[in-house]
């Protein structure tokens, strides 16, 4: 009796113990409501397009229904005017869109985040060239650009992708510069370069991991914007020609079947949850990886 009353006593110690652990080891900034939603959705939507095929409960181009059927228990979406389930569509998307909007980042802080680099820490000409063509380039509305490259390069996936890459890049460029340009004059830089360290090795180990959590941040909370970017120019005929299962198209094609709402409705709901979740993400990490605000949640979360 003595052994099963002191376990019962203890396992409050021990539960209190763990998450004393659990919230030392996991910022509060990732465990607010909003985080925690966004980094589960994002994480719902990157395992659906891993998946993929496992998860697909008909083929994305099998047109073996009757069509525009409205949404039922055999058919949780419904079905499309040819007759295909509308959910299998929604998830084959997934493979679409959520790839090429982290590819389409991905690139977009490679190619803004040198050429920021380079700007930043070498200045004088360099620095006027790059800068000169980031505001060439935001001179134009976003959408209206990328549609020109677009168009000029010819409808295709690809082509989306190298259009939404040659309106997204500036950003970053801006913003690693502007990082840099306040870290190159900082005195363990300077001392650096005075004990012998070569440009690229002070870029390399000062300069970019003071870089690399807003750049990261700006990244997260763009994945929102690269899908919705690219799910635009599909729906303008620009991206995905059908039969591809992708989200923008799909919603193009329901604007043709408008009377049949679940067309436009689902595929919408998927866009919407995508950008949605990447913005909380992006928001949680802003919170924890920010000196300021970290401080903020964590005085709130002892008290």
């Amino acid at each position: 009796m003595s052994s099963l009353s002191d376990a019962i006593s203890t396992d409050p110690l021990r539960s209190s113990g763990l998450r004393a652990r659990f919230r030392k080891g996991v910022p509060q900034a990732w465990r607010t409501p909003l985080g925690v939603t966004g980094a589960a959705v994002a994480t719902l939507w990157i395992l659906v397009a891993v998946l993929g095929p496992a998860l697909w409960p008909y083929g994305p181009l099998a047109q073996d229904f009757p069509r525009l059927e409205a949404p039922s228990g055999a058919h949780w979406f419904g079905t499309d005017e040819l007759g295909r389930d509308v959910f299998t569509r929604v998830l084959a998307g997934a493979q679409v869109t959520v790839p090429l909007a982290l590819l389409l980042v991905g690139l977009s802080v490679v190619v803004g985040g040198i050429l920021g680099l380079a700007a930043g820490f070498f200045g004088r000409w360099v620095d006027e060239t790059v800068m000169r063509l980031t505001d060439l380039v935001m001179a134009f509305p976003i959408v209206i650009l990328a549609m020109v490259v677009a168009a000029a390069l010819g409808a295709s996936l690809v082509n989306a992708v190298l259009a939404a890459l040659v309106v997204s890049w500036p950003a970053y460029a801006r913003v690693t510069r502007g990082l840099v340009v306040g870290v190159r004059t900082a005195d363990y830089v300077l001392a650096d370069r005075l004990l012998g360290f070569s440009a690229l090795r002070s870029l390399r180990t000062d300069v970019v991991p003071m870089v690399v959590g807003p750049v990261l941040i700006l990244a997260t909370l763009d994945i929102g914007t690269a899908t919705l970017l690219l799910s635009g120019l599909s729906f303008l005929g620009l991206g995905a020609k059908p039969p591809t299962a992708e989200w923008g198209s799909m919603v193009s094609t329901a604007v043709q079947n408008f009377d049949s709402w679940w067309l436009g409705v689902f595929p919408g709901l998927a866009i919407l949850t995508v950008v949605m979740a990447f913005n909380f993400l992006g928001d949680a990490l802003r919170d924890a990886l920010d000196p300021r605000t970290a401080g903020v949640l964590g005085k709130a979360e002892t008290r």
